[in-house]
């Protein structure tokens, strides 16, 4: 058999796994017809609401399944079954691709009934989650934060999309490159088809009539307290323990290194010429410094922001729940998180003009150490005031709703 038609049946098979109507069939087992009852969607969503929240999970863990197994093992098994199978379509990416999006539609518009299926959440999760498994865990907190939030399904699905869209786009340094295209065209796509199923969803939304299907509790505002908690402590501890102990260490640890070497730090290596100038060596240590701290940013402002974004979305569930105290910790937070957004972009421009100083072109190099200075104490400045905001709303943390006083 040609290793076309190999991958081309593998991808045929993964379609018929992502059409299994799981939800049409345990709700069958239970003798109900999901297409009759509730919102008449055979997704997790409607068969929690029907059937109750077990079957919801199995549902949710079954669709999630066909969507993950197929990305999983298509390129193994096109191999076992043919050598060049699974580069057939090119690369092997490509053709985990196209095993999850025939997954995600198999579930859209299962053969099986008619081409009438659910709303894809729970599939495009599993498929996703094997192409791109930090994105794919950042939408699945997006839509935990959320749900325990809003208390509405369908919200909480359109913003895991939207985190997930922007993840891959925010961490992919080539995200429209060759190589990462395909994977990039289907977290777009996707999420796009998974906002149209849900365009009923979203009317309601808009007119304010979405039906909240998470139940509030005790349990539910004891999570939400703790998430809230939890994400600004990170945000504070990491961003002070950064700003105030980590990144001065290393800076001081490199100057020393160089002033001192050769020694056991270099490896007894001569890294400098011994009849160096001091600034010379204040050079050397600030390039080897920043080549050390410069990977850190983009993790240390991703963290920034999911911790942030966190902390807000779970404050705004407070906002309507009386006293000033919950309106003030919003306003702190949308400050902070502003922060964090204008100086991410300046820190990656400190970081090139850092570079630029050291530049061949004595031009470029005098135009970037007459700039450093400003933008490089502008950056700290920013940092400063985010631990500073952040610390203000950690210690409003101290006065969070109870569970006598329902959150909105």
């Amino acid at each position: 058999m040609p290793p076309l038609a190999v991958a081309l049946a593998l991808v045929l098979a993964a379609y018929l796994v992502g059409a299994v109507p799981f939800g049409y069939l345990v709700g069958r087992a239970r003798g109900v017809n999901l297409f009759t009852a509730g919102s008449g969607n055979i997704g997790a969503t409607n068969a929690a609401r029907v059937l109750g929240t077990r079957y919801g999970v199995l549902v949710f863990l079954l669709d999630f399944l066909k969507g993950a197994l197929p990305v999983a093992l298509i390129v193994p098994l096109a191999q076992l079954l043919h050598p060049d199978a699974g580069t057939a379509l090119g690369a092997p990416d490509v053709l985990r691709v196209a095993a999850a999006g025939v997954a995600f539609l198999g579930h859209l518009f299962p053969v099986y009934l008619g081409f009438r299926g659910g709303k894809g959440v729970a599939t495009g999760a599993g498929a996703v989650f094997v192409l791109v498994p930090g994105p794919a865990a950042l939408a699945i907190l997006a839509w935990v934060v959320v749900l325990l939030a809003s208390r509405t399904v369908s919200l909480a699905s359109l913003l895991a999309v939207a985190a997930l869209v922007a993840a891959r786009l925010l961490g992919t340094p080539a995200p429209f490159g060759q190589q990462a295209l395909p994977i990039t065209l289907f977290t777009i796509i996707g999420s796009a088809l998974v906002v149209v199923k849900h365009h009923s969803n979203v009317r309601r939304l808009l007119m304010g009539t979405e039906s909240r299907a998470f139940p509030d509790g005790t349990r539910r505002r004891g999570w939400l307290r703790g998430l809230h908690v939890v994400a600004l402590g990170m945000w504070f501890g990491g961003a002070a323990f950064f700003n105030f102990a980590a990144a001065p260490a290393i800076f001081d640890s490199f100057a020393r290194v160089v002033s001192d070497g050769p020694s056991d730090r270099t490896a007894n290596v001569t890294i400098i010429r011994p009849d160096a100038s001091e600034d010379e060596k204040k050079a050397l240590a600030s390039a080897l410094a920043g080549s050390a701290v410069g990977p850190v940013f983009p993790r240390y402002f991703g963290m920034q922001a999911v911790c942030g974004l966190v902390a807000l979305v779970t404050a705004l569930s407070w906002y309507g729940a009386g006293g000033r105290v919950h309106r003030r910790r919003v306003h702190l937070l949308v400050a902070a998180c502003a922060t964090v957004a204008v100086a991410w972009p300046l820190s990656n421009y400190v970081s090139e003009i850092r570079l630029l100083r050291f530049s061949t072109d004595p031009v470029v190099a005098l135009a970037a150490k007459e700039a450093f200075g400003p933008w490089h104490l502008a950056s700290l400045l920013l940092s400063f005031v985010t631990v500073c905001l952040a610390g203000a709303a950690l210690a409003l943390a101290g006065n969070l709703p109870h569970d006598d006083k329902p959150a909105a």
